[in-house]
Parts: structure tokens; C-alpha cells; sequence
């Protein structure tokens, strides 16, 4: 196992940094004191310097907590060519690859361990780590935790669990987004009270972004409006957001007609196209990437000149997490939000989907169990057409498939013919009160979303305003742009 180095001074030289941002160095010395931190800190502020040098100064391992498999895959690939003993161990992992990182981990040969939360349901993984000294726990994206969060992740709602498995190790939460309430959760979650964690908020202030919104009376209209942009726009890195992988397609159609070379990045893609798409958008001083939600989290890609919104963002949270994709490097960076009135429509149904009620979940449970053996033959189309009678438009089904495969109640891949039943269907998924005021939840930040759209006063003003941060000045956004 690599040694701890002497000094905060020596985990900086290995690390090449020669100076602190923000709140870093507070942040960093809180951890090595043994004390708990919340960090909020802009996207492209150095999140992971906070919990690296600590890693490389204390005794024993630091696991990382991460939603984030091409995450993982980039700073433990950074982290090693410091030459720092750094891992992960994820389900892209063969099996005789990962025991074979259960073996290194047994034998204290890392310093840094990435995982994602679920990996604690693996018996043989938390057998692994009985016998090693955790010196610290980080948890990035640590907003997943919050039920109230826009990302919401139910394994990572285990934190107060895994923090015991660990002996209760200092840990700190790393976000780039957070109101008042999600942290409040966040700490909560964690088993911890508001007096043992300390909140470091870096500010959203990111000024060198160019804010504007933009609504049309028709697809078509805002299509060409996106088209002249990308046309008309200097040379740089852009990447255009869109809500559902049909309508991505279509716009890559209309691209395509009008000779405009570009890149697509969504969920239905193999990992290996993911994989090959994303590292070539990263290493390209050019080039137009249209793209779900699915791509973004932990990318680390200074240059992004341009970020479009191309339809409705479900929350503020998630619109600010994107937009926060640009301009990495402290250049000048526009983020443009062009929206028709059936994007409302359209993210409504979202809601829908991202909530389905008891009633539906016990439905697709059942069918599950009652299918037996035969599970192994049926595939997603013969499954959706069981539980929601064959309207593709429906998606909630794909919502209760990864709830269940979150929560244990089943494991496998339905596309794989994997997909088994191995669990009863546990409370907290029938319960109609909690997906009520889920439900409710979802609507409220829909309703934030559109109070920002149709505000005439600053952006930036609105954004500081939700997130309960002091606002300063802007003049960089369409509004007071037009006021100047």
C-alpha cells in the first residue's frame, strides 16, 4: 500500500496544485482535523482536490461514493498516472476483475477506492472491507441523498447505514447544487446533526456565463433559430440538451439535412458507443454533441463554449448543473434555454413517469412473480405491453425497473433475459402518501422552472434568489443585457 505522504505541502506536489480556490484549503484542513463537511461548490471548482489531498495525508483508505461510472474511470486513471494507488469497483467490472480488486482492497493496496452506493448490497464487498482501516468517506453528488433532491437515488439513501458499516469515518458531501431543505436532508441522511457537519458554500457565481431564454411559437421556428445559432456561433465545444431521445433524433435528422456534422450521446446507446462518443467529444477543440441528461455528470471538459437548452428543463437544479458544463476554464461561455409551450406538456408526462403509484408498482410486481421462469423470455416490449397495454408512450415501467433493481427486489437486465425476482416488494414503494408528496415535489420545482422562463428581472438574480445565495451583480444575461 502507498505510504501517507508527510505533509499537505507533499499530497499538493503529487497532485500538481499549486495554489488553493475558494474554500479548498478551509475545507481540506476541517478534514484532516476529523471533521464532517458539506461542500457546495460551482461545477469546474476543483470538488474532488477537497477530499483527494486529504486522502493522500491520512492513514488507511478513502472510498469515494459516486453515481458516476465514466467518472470513475477518468480521475482513477488521473489519479494513476500520479502515481497514486487509486481504483474503482463498478458492474463494468468482469467478475474475475472485480474479486481480483477485492483481493488488492483486503490487502490495503489503495489509497482511494471509487464505488458507486450499490456496490454495499454485495455481501462479499462489505466481507472485504471488515478487516480495513476507512480513514475518510467523500460522497459525490451528494444531492442524490436528498429525496427532495432532482436526482434522488434510493441506494444512496443507505448513507446513514453504509457511514456504520464503515465505523463512522469522517466524511464529506460534495455538491454542486443544493437548497436549503436538500442540505438540511443531506446531513440528516448522513445520521448527523446540523452542529457536526460544517456547510462550505462556494457560491454560484459563475459570471463568465452568458445566460439567456428564449421562447417559440413552434418546433420548427426554434429549430432554425438553434440551426442560425450554431451557424453564426465561433468555433468551440457546444453540446445541445434535449429532454427526450425521439426528439434528439429527429433534431440529429433536420442537422443532417442541412449538411451540420454533429455527435448524439443518450442512454439507448452500448456502453462501448457511450464510451467512444464521449472520449472523443472530450478530446475535440470543435464539435456539436446533442445530448439526454445522460451524458454531463462529472465530465470533465474545460473548453465547452456553448450549452443549449433545445427543450424545457424539469428543475432549476438540473438546468443549472448543465448549464454549469460550460466554460469550465473562466473563458466567456453562452448558455442559451429556447423553449416552445408543449415542452410543458411533455415534461408533465415526465412527472408522470418518475412517480407511478402504488397501484401500478404492486401490478408490475406481481406480473414479475407470476411469470415465473418464463421471465427469462420476455423482453421489455412484451413486459410493457402486460403492464400498461401496450402504450409505448408510457414510461413508467422503466421507473419501477430501477426501483426494483435499487431497492433488491429483483437483479439482472430485462434486455439481457437476466431479469429474476429475488425479493419481497418492500413498504416504502406502496406507500401512497410518500409518492404523493414526491409527486407534489416534482411539480413545485416544474413551477420554479417556469417562474424563471417568464421572468423579466436578472437571471442570475432569480437563480441566487432559489438557492438562497446573496446576489452581487450580473449584466450577463438577455435581460439586463437589453438594459444596458
Amino acid at each position: 500500500m502507498q505510504t501517507p505522504t508527510s505533509s499537505l505541502e507533499s499530497a499538493k506536489a503529487i497532485l500538481g496544485i499549486t495554489s488553493f480556490r475558494s474554500y479548498q484549503e478551509d475545507i481540506i484542513n476541517q478534514v484532516l482535523m476529523g471533521n464532517h463537511s458539506l461542500v457546495i461548490m460551482p461545477t469546474g471548482m476543483g470538488k474532488s482536490i477537497c477530499y483527494q489531498i486529504p486522502a493522500l495525508v491520512l492513514e488507511g483508505m478513502t472510498i469515494v461514493i459516486s453515481p458516476l461510472i465514466a467518472l470513475m474511470y477518468d480521475q482513477v486513471a488521473a489519479l494513476r498516472n500520479k502515481g497514486i494507488d487509486a481504483t474503482f469497483i463498478n458492474s463494468s467490472l468482469s467478475k474475475e476483475e472485480r474479486n481480483s480488486r477485492y483481493e488488492s482492497v483486503a490487502v490495503n493496496k489503495y489509497k482511494i477506492l471509487y464505488v458507486t452506493p450499490e456496490r454495499f448490497r454485495s455481501s462479499k464487498f462489505l466481507d472485504v472491507l471488515s478487516n480495513v482501516r476507512i480513514s475518510l468517506l467523500a460522497i459525490d453528488e451528494a444531492h442524490c441523498i436528498s429525496q427532495w433532491g432532482h436526482d434522488f437515488r434510493p441506494d444512496y439513501s443507505r448513507m446513514r447505514e453504509i457511514r456504520g458499516i464503515l465505523k463512522n469515518p469522517t466524511t464529506i458531501a460534495l455538491t454542486a447544487t443544493a437548497t436549503k431543505r436538500i442540505q438540511d436532508d443531506i446531513i440528516f441522511e448522513l445520521g448527523l446533526h446540523s452542529e457536526q457537519m460544517k456547510i462550505y458554500h462556494g457560491g454560484i457565481a459563475r459570471q463568465n456565463l452568458y445566460l439567456h431564454v428564449e421562447s417559440f411559437v413552434e418546433e420548427t421556428i426554434k429549430w432554425n433559430a438553434i440551426l442560425n445559432l450554431l451557424q453564426s456561433s465561433p468555433p468551440g465545444p457546444k453540446v445541445i440538451y434535449f429532454n427526450l431521445i425521439d426528439k434528439l433524433e429527429k433534431f440529429s435528422e433536420f442537422l443532417i439535412s442541412n449538411t451540420t456534422k454533429h455527435h448524439i450521446y443518450h442512454g439507448k446507446l452500448s456502453p462501448h458507443e457511450r464510451n467512444k462518443i464521449q472520449r472523443n467529444f472530450l478530446t475535440q477543440k470543435d464539435g456539436i454533441l446533442l445530448a439526454t441528461n445522460a451524458f454531463g455528470m462529472g465530465i470533465d471538459k474545460s473548453d465547452i463554449r456553448m450549452v443549449i437548452h433545445a427543450e424545457l428543463p424539469l428543475s432549476i437544479e438540473s438546468y443549472y448543473q448543465e448549464i454549469g458544463r460550460a466554460g469550465r476554464d473562466g473563458v466567456n461561455a453562452k448558455c442559451y434555454l429556447f423553449y416552445t409551450e408543449s415542452d410543458l406538456a411533455v415534461l408533465l408526462d415526465f412527472i408522470e413517469w418518475q412517480n407511478p403509484d402504488p397501484h401500478f408498482i404492486k401490478r408490475v410486481y406481481e406480473t414479475l412473480v407470476f411469470a415465473g421462469d418464463s421471465l427469462r423470455s420476455i423482453d421489455y416490449k412484451d413486459l410493457q405491453a402486460k403492464v400498461v397495454h401496450k402504450n409505448r408512450g408510457d414510461h413508467r415501467l422503466q421507473t419501477v425497473l430501477n426501483l426494483f433493481d435499487r431497492y433488491g427486489v429483483t437483479s439482472g437486465d430485462i434486455e439481457l433475459n437476466s431479469l429474476r425476482v429475488r425479493g419481497i416488494l418492500p413498504k416504502e414503494l406502496t406507500l401512497k402518501e410518500t409518492w404523493d408528496e414526491k409527486k407534489q415535489n416534482s411539480l413545485k420545482r416544474l413551477y420554479e422552472m417556469l417562474m424563471y422562463i417568464k421572468s423579466n428581472n436578472c437571471r442570475r438574480l432569480f437563480l441566487y434568489d432559489y438557492f438562497g445565495e446573496t446576489f452581487h451583480e450580473c449584466s450577463h444575461c438577455d435581460i439586463c443585457s437589453n438594459q444596458i
